[in-house]
């Protein structure tokens, strides 16, 4: 018996890599002919438009985190095979749906979105966090890890050993009449993700003033750190060699006419903006921010992986990818995403 209806869900639509997989897959479901229904607690955001043809919208008009606390009634009256959580950031709804339905709540499947070990915990919340990730074996039917090392650390974290499938995202596709972001003369180097903590653009722009005058930063992306990334490449004096475009529907366009793409978070999951670049032939450097770092850049001809507070390796990274030849193309994995994750969905409604 196939899952013929799942269920989806997001606080907004305002960007991220989370909603945006979760989107690129429920096209794929569509397309494979099953019923789809996204609950969002306020349909704004960029990622609006990219909402597939078909899906019924459930907008609950309110972007606050309580918003989604409706979705055990919501669940009892549109009645879901089974349930997809995006990402970790998700994973507590996921709690308060079977703490609520209990025998009446559908199998729930949860992707791993980020990493479950995040630098800026300290030591008392760090325990409280690992604690936290153990009881996901009790509320979650599955967990979907991205790359085979993201794969072995969930179990040992999660103690979900046999109940973790390894499932690539569905790869980024060009948006149909998408153009460049227009960039200034000279070499780029192009980041890509929310201005936030968590992606330590500081530091790219600390490195902008041992980068050659004619190279600049270009940081697709919206947040509440613009401010903060404005004043720091003004006291840097380098306020003219950084651009802020603000969020852009589809950074692949922009890549291919790029020198570098620069990734220096302190902690990711699985990050897609690296194997969008290489899939167009851009090197990376990047921070060892994940353990599928090394799935990603696999040999020093994609790019660069360098430790997350070694100034003198990022500029001597970026430096050398000015000028290094671009590697060939890279195809991404994950074509069959959508297929697979209906492989699991509907083993557990069987």
């Amino acid at each position: 018996m196939p899952a013929e209806h799942i269920l989806i869900y997001a606080r907004t639509l305002e960007g991220g890599g989370v909603e945006r997989a979760m989107l690129r897959l429920a096209r794929g479901w569509r397309a494979a002919g099953r019923r789809v229904t996204l609950v969002t607690g306020a349909a704004t955001g960029p990622l609006v438009a990219e909402i597939p043809p078909g899906i019924t919208l459930i907008d609950r008009g309110d972007p606050r985190w309580r918003s989604l606390l409706a979705l055990p009634a919501i669940v009892d009256e549109v009645r879901p095979d089974v349930i997809f959580c995006p990402g970790n950031y998700y994973t507590v709804h996921a709690l308060w749906l079977r703490a609520r339905l209990g025998r009446r709540c559908p199998p729930i499947v949860a992707k791993l979105s980020n990493s479950p070990q995040r630098g800026d915990h300290g030591w008392l919340f760090d325990r409280v966090h690992r604690r936290w990730l153990s009881l996901h074996r009790r509320f979650l039917d599955r967990l979907v890890a991205m790359t085979p090392a993201s794969a072995a650390q969930a179990e040992a974290l999660y103690d979900m050993a046999g109940r973790i499938d390894v499932i690539a995202n569905p790869p980024a596709l060009p948006i149909a009449g998408a153009r460049p972001v227009p960039l200034p003369p000279g070499r780029i180097v192009l980041g890509v993700g929310r201005l936030r903590e968590q992606k330590r653009w500081d530091r790219l722009v600390a490195t902008l003033p041992r980068l050659p005058s004619d190279v600049s930063l270009v940081i697709l992306g919206e947040g509440p750190l613009r401010p903060a990334l404005e004043a720091q490449a003004a006291a840097l004096g380098v306020a003219d060699r950084l651009h802020l475009p603000g969020h852009v529907a589809d950074p692949l366009a922009t890549m291919p006419h790029v020198a570098v793409l620069a990734l220096v978070s302190d902690y990711e999951g699985v990050p897609g903006v690296l194997r969008e670049a290489l899939s167009v032939g851009t090197p990376v450097v990047t921070t060892r921010s994940s353990v599928a770092i090394d799935e990603i850049v696999t040999t020093p001809t994609l790019g660069t992986i360098v430790a997350a507070d070694d100034t003198d390796a990022l500029a001597d990274a970026l430096r050398h990818w000015l000028t290094a030849p671009r590697p060939a193309p890279v195809p991404p994995p994950g074509a069959d995403a959508a297929v697979r994750y209906l492989g699991v969905f509907d083993s557990l409604v069987a």
